[in-house]
């Protein structure tokens, strides 16, 4: 098969959706990989790294396009690249359909198949291309929820850890999954108080029973939110609904509750985000203040940390690239669940349900569409 990557042109993305390892491990199997001219730069390869191991290096985006049956990406794409998307031409990538009624319409009528990295799904319901984007989007969400709390950047003037004698900076997670394990866990290592809600109790019972109660954990629901938001100096949303818009668990008057110079970061804002007050930002203009207080919704968290990120996507997608490219589209979801739960858009059709009922737009099964 012939795999395409791009350059990804969203703002301050710098990820890049194949490494050269991954790169030897395709052209090893016999596929060929059309690489566009710098795409890898941003996450610290160079053209020859790539080329060394049998990409061929071509000068844009259109070249790509033109000729990749399979195009791989990070980012959803933008509307200048759903515009060179053919008929039956694979892409696999984050897509986020649910929050973007433009976005599922474009890609839908481009006749491509889309093929999403958030819902490709196990038994048991993990996530497992979502899983270490989510893991970095966590740990940086108490990172940079940290920073703005600094009074210079328009937050309350805390230090998360506090110092002998004087209170810690109290840090609420909303949802105990990867993401929001992963920021109760660094918030917790950076010495905060922290409470982490979520209503699966085994989820709760994992994060109590390997930190010995040094997170609180409490069950969710809308008054126990209610009590946790008022005094929270450091808020993080991380609710997540495979394929569908992630449910607003902080209405808006929750966020005027808190105090002035509070922080709220929502890490689900890819999925239209988990508070009433929340809408996209990038990495070039992060927060914005409401009612007193300060909104981090950057679309990309990862992209920050380009080359740690690039690593942790490509080692999650790459069993999955090499099955698609190895088997073609209708041997790949047939042999594997979790590829068919990928699918987003197919010859014109929505074929994921949660998507389509997130948009109120028409769904037809993926048998129905391909007849596999």
């Amino acid at each position: 098969m012939i795999v395409g990557v791009p350059a990804e042109i969203k703002t301050h993305e710098y990820r890049v959706a194949l490494t050269p390892a991954a790169t030897r491990e395709l052209v090893d199997r016999g596929h060929q990989i059309l690489l566009e001219s710098g795409a890898g730069e941003g996450s610290g390869h160079s053209d020859d790294d790539y080329s060394t191991q049998g990409a061929r290096i071509v000068p844009s985006a259109e070249d790509v396009f033109a000729d990749a049956e399979m195009v791989l990406k990070v980012k959803e794409p933008q509307p200048s690249e759903v515009a060179m998307l053919t008929p039956g031409q694979i892409l696999f990538t984050f897509l986020h359909l649910a929050a973007d009624m433009e976005l599922a319409t474009s890609l839908r009528d481009s006749g491509a198949v889309g093929i999403a990295y958030e819902t490709v799904e196990l038994p048991g319901n993990a996530l497992p291309l979502l899983a270490p984007m989510s893991e970095i989007a966590g740990r940086m969400a108490v990172q940079v929820g940290a920073y703005f709390l600094e009074k210079a950047e328009g937050g309350r003037g805390i230090l998360l850890g506090g110092i002998p004698g004087v209170m810690p900076a109290k840090v609420v997670v909303l949802g105990a999954g990867m993401a929001g394990a992963n920021a109760a866990v660094i918030a917790m290592g950076m010495q905060a108080r922290v409470v982490a809600l979520d209503k699966n109790a085994d989820k709760l019972r994992h994060l109590d029973s390997a930190y010995l109660g040094h997170i609180v954990t409490l069950a969710s629901n809308r008054l126990t939110l209610e009590e946790q938001v008022v005094d929270a100096d450091l808020l993080v949303g991380s609710a997540l609904i495979p394929g569908a818009s992630a449910p607003k668990l902080v209405t808006e008057d929750m966020v005027r509750s808190m105090r002035p110079g509070s922080v709220v970061v929502d890490i689900s804002i890819d999925q239209g985000g988990c508070f009433e007050t929340s809408r996209p930002t990038s990495h070039d203009d992060p927060v914005y203040e409401q009612h007193g207080v300060v909104h981090y919704a950057v679309t990309n968290i990862p992209g920050a940390v380009p080359y740690t990120s690039t690593y942790g996507l490509t080692n999650a997608t790459l069993p999955y690239v090499l099955q698609i490219a190895d088997l073609g589209l209708e041997g790949s979801v047939t042999a594997n669940p979790a590829i068919r739960a990928g699918l987003n858009v197919a010859k014109g059709e929505v074929v994921h349900e949660a998507v389509a009922r997130s948009l109120d737009l028409e769904y037809r099964p993926v048998a129905e569409v391909l007849g596999f």
